[in-house]
């Protein structure tokens, strides 16, 4: 028991601190999106400079109440998480201008890194059964409500997230957007796969 919750515990803190490298590092100095609450955290930031971590809880918040009452298994896994992840992301919000500058880098490159860094640090999270919060959960009570696809109702949430970002700055930040989102989820998928235990042919069977 010790050991799988400080397993939790190391998983949430490198997980939130890859994501908030992510964040900060890559995706804002070109003004890339990504899904989810995050998402609208970081265009009321690029709108409005507004505090990413912060708002990122308060937009929270009415999900959380709904975890509360509806899915209280899923309040316990991700209120921790989007703590520390908020924590990180503000504790690191000066490192994009310090670190970022000297390298040059160009901005698909930086969406690529970042979907990388975003991707790993969600599934190293994941794998653990560690989670922000967010719209997944918002996705999960729509599909049940309407009876559809939950991965079919995350892809609509963030598909509007993702064009309202590109309608408010720019077609750059859309397709960089959908970059840093698919090379996220197929991070994240990679670092959530889990092989399959191969049968063993013991000596006595045929």
């Amino acid at each position: 028991m010790k050991v799988q919750l400080f397993n939790k515990i190391v998983a949430t803190i490198a997980g939130s601190m890859l994501l908030a490298i992510g964040i900060n590092l890559f995706l804002i100095p070109y003004n890339v999106l990504d899904g989810g609450v995050i998402g609208i955290a970081l265009i009321l930031n690029y709108m409005w400079k507004a505090n990413i971590g912060i708002t990122f809880i308060l937009c929270s918040l009415p999900i959380l109440v709904l975890a509360w009452f509806k899915y209280r298994h899923f309040f316990f896994s991700s209120f921790p998480g989007m703590i520390i992840s908020s924590f990180f992301i503000d504790l690191f919000s000066d490192i994009s201008h310090t670190l970022l500058a000297p390298l040059h880098i160009h901005p698909i490159t930086s969406s690529f890194i970042g979907g990388i860094f975003m991707g790993v640090g969600f599934g190293i999270m994941l794998r653990n059964n560690i989670s922000t919060g967010g719209t997944d959960l918002l996705a999960k009570y729509i599909a049940d409500k309407l009876s559809v696809n939950v991965g079919f109702t995350i892809f609509i949430l963030d598909g509007l997230i993702i064009t309202l970002g590109g309608l408010l700055f720019s077609p750059r930040t859309f397709f960089l957007s959908i970059l840093t989102i698919t090379i996220g989820g197929l991070s994240t998928g990679v670092c959530c796969y889990r092989r399959a235990p191969r049968e063993v042919t013991l000596p006595w069977k045929t």
